[in-house]
């Protein structure tokens, strides 16, 4: 069987950081607040990916491999270290979700939101 996100869940995500971290006794430094940190920081490392290019551009260059893998590997950092923060907290990812999506339908209803970019206190 292939690992991929239909055969994943997101413990399993969370065992793989948890298990790189604790082998490498990096324990001691995730700490909440140079968790978010790391996030932000990768998150910005995959934001200089798309820094100063158009969308033609952007749908171009994601068609190339090399350029693919690279925004891919981007991601997992930011992921990974979004789950360690999970961990490190004790946050339920899934739980979260089912919360934090209940309230964005309510700031979001549909016949007010659809097509809209518009910020929930303004429509």
């Amino acid at each position: 069987m292939t690992n991929n996100d239909e055969t994943t869940s997101v413990n399993d995500l969370k065992e793989v950081v948890k298990k790189f971290r604790d082998e490498r006794e990096w324990e001691q430094f995730h700490t909440p607040k140079n968790l978010v940190q790391a996030i932000s920081i990768e998150a910005g490392e995959l934001m200089e990916e798309f820094q100063w290019k158009t969308d033609e551009e952007i749908a171009e260059i994601l068609k190339q491999e090399d350029f693919h893998q690279k925004v891919s590997h981007e991601l997992w950092d930011v992921i990974a270290f979004c789950l360690n923060f999970a961990n490190v907290c004790n946050i339920d990812i899934t739980q979260a979700m089912i919360e934090k999506m209940g309230q964005n339908r309510k700031k979001y209803p549909i016949d007010k939101s659809k097509g809209k970019h518009t910020k929930y206190d303004k429509l």
